[in-house]
Parts: structure tokens; sequence; C-alpha cells
């Protein structure tokens, strides 16, 4: 007799395999595959904004058939994210249609990537833009007071994307920005002054025409108020400098591309939220002085591991300034990009 045998036939209930329950395969019975769709009757669109995972997309750019449609991110894109200025494939209901939804299903290679981290060491980057090719950074000659150090973290960003920055400098009636872009004499960086008397709206446009140019700069220092000036009909929000912190409202809150036209044709301006902080903990230093076409050259002189800095022996850089081998302009481009680069310390 083995152990769970009673030895009492008669009183023990029988089995048989009708009596099992069977657990229902909830994901049900058609085997999983890897294969996706090709999705060959997609059209491509670009991204106008985000909302809440819904996507402004514009179809047909210029053509007959421009229409702006509302979608949603496709779960074949898993943990893909879709940004502001992505070219991208979709399906589904394209017509733009009050009340439809397209999928998207495909991200296009980007040309540019736009991205700041929570601080200087956080590696996770946070994605502002796709496909931008201009930066123009605005900054208040006064109210709020312009932070240096921002500027050039803006300006180390653009370089590490490959996108050509613009300064603007508004409210010169409160306060003379001389002294202020002094500290950026060695860059090639256009530069518009702005006050309430006279923007620089013409200027502007005229460098706008042709490009997609992203609007970065802090709370507070008039960048709604010169989109909306740019663009009428935009009714970006604008907020008001606290008189007691000297800290502006964040009056933006997403990011959004508004067109810009002209008699030369059309660009696109991307507006931003305002930011106090930009990290740059993704950022490789070496794409810094990349961005400094003639120092980068005469850097190929310097030793293994040269920081550049001014407590580096041996810089090839600093010797060629000093020399005088880049004239007058050697000196400011030098202080700058040393600034850049410090930065990263």
């Amino acid at each position: 007799m083995t152990w769970w045998d009673t030895g009492d036939d008669e009183d023990e209930p029988e089995f048989d395999e009708s009596d099992v329950r069977v657990r229902p395969n909830r994901r049900g019975s058609r085997p999983r595959t890897k294969v996706r769709p090709e999705h060959a009757d997609a059209v491509e669109g670009t991204v106008l904004g985000v909302d809440r995972g819904r996507y402004a997309v514009l179809v047909d750019e210029g053509g007959r058939d421009e229409r702006e449609i509302t979608a949603a991110r496709a779960s074949e894109l898993r943990r893909k994210s879709v940004v502001t200025g992505d070219r991208v494939d979709l399906v589904g209901d394209t017509s733009g249609e009050p009340g439809t939804l397209a999928r998207i299903v495909r991200i296009g290679e980007r040309t540019t990537l736009l991205r700041r981290s929570a601080d200087d060491t956080d590696e996770v980057e946070r994605v502002i833009v796709a496909n931008a090719d201009q930066m123009l950074i605005v900054v208040a000659a006064a109210d709020p007071e312009p932070r240096i150090r921002l500027v050039d973290r803006y300006l180390v960003a653009a370089f590490d994307a490959g996108i050509q920055p613009l300064l603007c400098i508004t409210k010169t009636d409160l306060a003379d920005p001389t002294e202020f872009l002094r500290n950026f004499a060695g860059l090639d960086l256009p530069v518009y002054l702005s006050s309430a008397d006279r923007m620089p709206l013409d200027e502007i446009t005229r460098d706008l025409i042709g490009h997609r140019t992203v609007f970065v700069g802090h709370s507070g220092v008039g960048k709604s108020t010169l989109v909306n000036a740019l663009v009428p009909g935009a009714d970006r929000a604008i907020g008001r400098v606290n008189v007691v912190t000297g800290r502006g409202r964040h009056t933006s809150s997403s990011t959004v591309s508004l067109r810009v036209v002209d008699d030369g044709g059309t660009g696109w301006v991307i507006d931003t939220p305002g930011v106090r902080s930009f990290g740059l903990g993704h950022v490789d230093p070496a794409s810094i002085l990349g961005a400094f076409t003639d120092l980068a050259v005469i850097a190929e002189r310097c030793p293994r591991g040269c920081t550049h800095l001014p407590d580096s022996p041996d810089c090839a850089i600093i010797e060629a300034v000093e020399a005088g081998e880049l004239g007058e302009a050697g000196r400011a481009r030098l202080d700058s990009l040393q600034r850049l680069l410090a930065t990263f310390r």
C-alpha cells in the first residue's frame, strides 16, 4: 500500500480528464511573429506638435493637398519617441477630417537632434526637436538679467547638434547690451537687437525663410512676444517677470511649429517652453571644438588628451594665438572656446 492509498476505494472520488480545468490562452492561439507590415501605402508628413499622446502632422507640405491631421503612435514603434520636427510615415485615416485619427508607423532619418539633460550629471537625454537647422537664442538685456552661462549652454547644444545659432537681445531700451555681447565676439553669431520701440522683424524673418528655426530662451525674456510678432495669429501666451524673484513665468507649455511667410518664401518657427536650466550630460566636448573650424585645424598639433583650457600644457591653439597666427580675432575665439569647454568641468 502506498502512502496516498487509503485502502477504502468506495469512498475515493473518481476523476477523469474532463474534470480538469484548463486555463484559457488569453493571447489567443495564433503564433506571434516578428514580421511587420511594410505599409507600402503610407503617406509622409512632418510633426508640428505633440499634445498628450496625440500628434499634429502636416501632410503634403506646400502641395495642392496640404492638410493637417491628428495621429497616434503605432504599437510597433514601441518605446521610440516621436518629437516635433520628425518626418514620419502614416497609415489609416489620413484625410484630416474632424474626428479622424491616423497612425504613425515609421520615423524618418533625423538630420539634426536638439537635446538636453536634466543636469550635467544626467546622461539621459531629453529630445527637444528634430530636423531643425537653426537655433534662435532669445535673451533680455535686463528684466530678467542676461545669463552668460545659460547662453553658453545653448551654444554648446547647438554646436553638438550641428545647428547654426542666432542671437536676439530683447529689451535693449532697458539696458545697453554692448558689454554682454563682448562675451561672444569670437563667434560667427548673427545678432539682432530688439526694443519696445523697434523689433527687427524684417531682418529676422529674412533669416528664417527656408529654415526650420527652434526658438529657445529663459522664461520672461520676451520670446513669445517675438513669436507673436513674427507669426500673426500665433497667440502664444505672454508672461511677466516676478518683481521679487526676477524670474519669468512659464507660459509656453508645449513645443509647436508655426509657419513664417514673406515674399521670399516660407520658413518654420519652432517655439519651445522657457527653461531655467539646460543640462549637457549627453554632449561630447569634442563636438564643441569641431564648431570652431579654424581652431580645430590647429588642434591637430596638440598633444593627446589636450583640453585646450588655460592650464593645458603645450596646447597648440594657445601657442598659435599668442604667436598672432589668428590675428586680432584669435584671442576672442579662443576665449569663447575655452568658456564653452569649461561648462563640462
